[in-house]
């Protein structure tokens, strides 16, 4: 049986200039995310197109909301497994075609996580679970594009107590 479940977030439009949008130049690209209980998230246009590079834009998070829920499964299946993750990090890259007539779409996403596990049998396991995590993705399921990992698995440096 399916569960279905439901999410909610308030976005609002902060770049009126106070000309709204008499004119391609007059406005701002920003907006703002509200997600109850949260902190807000100040958000803009990529600034080729116009936006506000110390904001973050659209591409971002989607870049973060694929790689997130991977990471996520990844050390769910990890702590079912048996393999003991003390680090994660993952330096995440999309491309995204833009189309003539203004339009576009990603066209692949890849992952690199680097991942620290407790020690050197766990490693096997740990690299097999990336290609595990990436099917129950929920983002992931959701993308008409490749995803693709290439994951590093490094094991933890054990520290000596001598003085």
């Amino acid at each position: 049986m399916s569960k279905f479940h439901h999410y909610q977030t308030v976005l609002e439009w902060t770049g009126n200039t106070g000309m709204g949008t008499r004119g391609y130049l007059a406005y701002q690209r920003n907006f703002e995310i509200t997600v109850e209980g949260k902190p807000h998230l100040l958000g803009s246009s990529d600034p080729h197109f116009r936006g506000d590079k110390s904001k973050y834009n659209p591409e971002e998070l989607f870049l973060a909301s694929i790689a997130s829920c991977h990471m996520l499964w990844y050390l769910h299946l990890c702590a079912e497994a048996g393999v003991s993750v003390t680090t994660y990090e993952d330096h995440s890259e999309g491309i995204m075609q833009e189309n003539k007539n203004g339009s576009g779409q990603f066209n692949e996403v890849v992952l690199y996580p680097v991942v620290t596990v407790e020690n050197e049998s766990m490693k096997p396991k740990a690299m097999s679970l990336h290609e595990e995590a990436h099917k129950h993705c929920f983002i992931a399921n959701s993308c008409n594009f490749p995803i693709r990992h290439k994951p590093v698995v490094r094991i933890a440096q054990k520290h000596s107590l001598d003085k």
